[in-house]
């Protein structure tokens, strides 16, 4: 994966899967995209994964079921978690987790930029 820092994406939303990570690697990052919570963590990414940008509604785990599984399991990645769908989230159980705050969809590159650092700076 050479030195630049790996992002996952874990998104069930195709286009998501598709767009972000080519943003991503033009912003200078490398990146890796799973369709579902369950292949994230069965995956050999996990280790290697220095920041997660994690869908908060999808089938089967949730953003927040991959976060306590990832708690349970002692890996502490940075997580910045996106939506399309409004959903209220206090801010301050978010970031207490281990996670900047949440971005709803779409969000621009800045957006996501400043969420990126703010979850690498906390963690």
């Amino acid at each position: 994966m050479n030195n630049r820092i790996l992002v996952s994406v874990v998104d069930d939303d195709e286009s998501v899967r598709e767009s972000l990570p080519d943003l991503l690697r033009e912003l200078g990052f490398a990146a890796q995209a799973f369709e579902s919570g369950e292949d994230f963590l069965a995956s050999e990414y996990v280790q290697q994964t220095k920041c997660l940008i994690l869908d908060i509604a999808m089938p089967g785990m949730s953003g927040f079921d991959v976060q306590r599984e990832l708690k349970n399991r002692k890996q502490w990645i940075p997580i910045v978690f996106i939506t399309a769908h409004k959903v209220e989230i206090t801010g301050a159980s978010v970031p207490e987790e281990g996670a900047a705050p949440c971005l709803l969809k779409p969000f621009s590159d800045t957006a996501l930029l400043q969420a990126m650092r703010a979850a690498l700076v906390t963690n």
